[in-house]
């Protein structure tokens, strides 16, 4: 049986995302998803003779908006390369890419697995355009080529060769998904193929410094089959070195029904694509003012925002990483505290009724009826002791979401909900509750303190929840100590 423990798994990764332009790299083709195939194309995406190419300039703008967020250094003097790649959805038969001068060279992203922090370094971020699509299970005889995502304009983000676990791989691709997110440089769909991940992988003994034969695993869609790919692959070649094997440097597929890799072609080097600049296109120089602008525009990010909200807003770490998991969310966020101190309230409310009512609806925040200072109503409400929060979340919320127009004081006055906070006019009720519920009182005073409870519940059934919370616990404290 292989010893499995016995082995360290070494993973680099290159992460394709689709940028959010309008319209393709090198023309002004839309890349919008779900149109009719074929529709998006005209003589330069099928590459006709005596075509030319344009560079797309707000293309470049997010490619140096990405690099930047991850600590690179932005390469000045620029220029594409031809990649002779043939390929049946590529259409000029050669995919226009970056080579010796990717726009983004080194930096890192950081990683959390666990308690662990870990710096990700990056070789290289560079743009190109993508291939379309094949498709293979429409015509039994025949494989369908849709043009529509060809020259579609992609960053590619490539890891050193630094993971050492499927834990890790996950880590990372989720923390790139989040990045293009707040940096509104790519949606991070995985699903629709705007966001594909490919992992080389290669096995060693634990004590050997020698990098392993690796293995190309090719689009991968899901965050969670990046994982899943890693550990069958890592498994097979560990189980290929213990029988005595040879590992042949190759590109799989990974099949997420079966959990299985099979091998597609041997695993070309950078010298089979024959690489050489692009003819059609200048070399291109971005000024220090134009990449000066790209960083004014970047917005706080994940990292800034957890430790502003831990320090400054003081919540708890697990209120902040999941307050800042998306940017729209902490948005959100951000602008009710611009309305009220209360910090760990609207911090509750995101995190309870609004994140509920989000995923019941699908919906994401930009689609919430309720402005931010409509929160913060039902908020300084609660702090003034005018209504409990049960009230204001089980009660008051759901017509505000339904009377989106109608103001949270106006619903309290027109369903009678002002909390009842006079002493006067709960301790009646308090008596009758504990004259009711005698055997319990005994019970409660032979230690069975727990029962608490039940008297409160019982006050806020017969005062349709309307009973101060606070003043009604202090009145029964004080009347079963008597």
């Amino acid at each position: 049986m292989a010893d499995f423990d016995a082995y360290e798994i070494v993973v680099g990764l290159e992460v394709h995302a689709q940028l959010m332009t309008q319209s393709k790299l090198f023309c002004g083709d839309s890349i919008a998803y779900g149109a009719a195939p074929n529709t998006h194309v005209s003589p330069i995406t099928l590459g006709h003779p005596g075509t030319l190419p344009k560079m797309n300039r707000k293309a470049i703008e997010y490619a140096i908006k990405m690099g930047l967020a991850c600590n690179c250094q932005i390469e000045q003097h620029n220029y594409f390369a031809r990649k002779n790649y043939f390929y049946p959805d590529l259409p000029k038969g050669y995919q226009v890419s970056q080579h010796t001068t990717p726009i983004c060279k080194t930096g890192f992203v950081t990683i959390k697995v666990g308690d662990t922090k870990k710096n990700i370094r990056l070789n290289r971020i560079h743009l190109e355009e993508d291939a379309g699509k094949s498709i293979h299970d429409i015509d039994k005889e025949n494989t369908c080529i849709d043009y529509n995502r060809a020259g579609t304009p992609l960053i590619e983000i490539v890891t050193e060769p630094d993971l050492r676990s499927s834990d890790e791989a996950f880590a990372f691709v989720s923390e790139i998904r989040k990045l293009v997110r707040y940096l509104e440089v790519c949606d991070g769909n995985m699903e629709e193929g705007s966001l594909r991940c490919d992992a080389n992988i290669s096995v060693r003994l634990k004590e050997e410094k020698k990098l392993g034969t690796r293995v190309e695993v090719k689009n991968l869609n899901s965050i969670r089959n990046v994982k899943r790919a890693i550990d069958v692959e890592a498994k097979r070649l560990i189980e290929i070195v213990e029988s005595g094997g040879t590992i042949q440097q190759q590109t799989r597929s990974f099949d997420a029904g079966s959990g299985t890799t099979q091998a597609i072609r041997d695993k070309e080097d950078a010298d089979d694509y024959r690489y050489f600049p692009e003819p059609d296109l200048t070399p291109f120089h971005l000024q220090d003012e134009f990449i000066e602008k790209i960083q004014r525009s970047i917005p706080a990010l994940p990292e800034e925002r957890i430790k502003k909200y831990i320090t400054v807003y003081q919540l708890s770490a697990y209120d902040a990483a999941v307050l800042t998991e998306e940017r729209i969310i902490s948005d959100y966020f951000e602008q009710l505290i611009q309305h009220t101190a209360n910090y760990k309230a609207a911090a509750n409310w995101m995190l309870g009724p609004i994140k509920t009512w989000l995923n019941e609806n699908e919906k994401e925040i930009n689609g919430f009826p309720l402005q931010p200072q409509q929160i913060v109503s039902l908020i300084s409400l609660i702090d003034e002791g005018k209504i409990s929060f049960s009230v204001a979340a089980t009660r008051i919320f759901p017509l505000m979401i339904s009377f989106p127009e109608k103001s949270a004081l106006s619903i309290v006055i027109e369903e009678n909900l002002l909390q009842e906070s006079d002493v006067s006019a709960i301790g009646p009720i308090i008596d009758e509750v504990l004259i009711k519920f005698a055997d319990k009182v005994t019970a409660y005073k032979n230690g069975k303190k727990g029962l608490l409870a039940l008297f409160v519940g019982e006050v806020m059934k017969r005062t349709k929840g309307k009973a101060d919370p606070k003043v009604t616990n202090k009145i029964l404290l004080e009347k079963l100590k008597s």
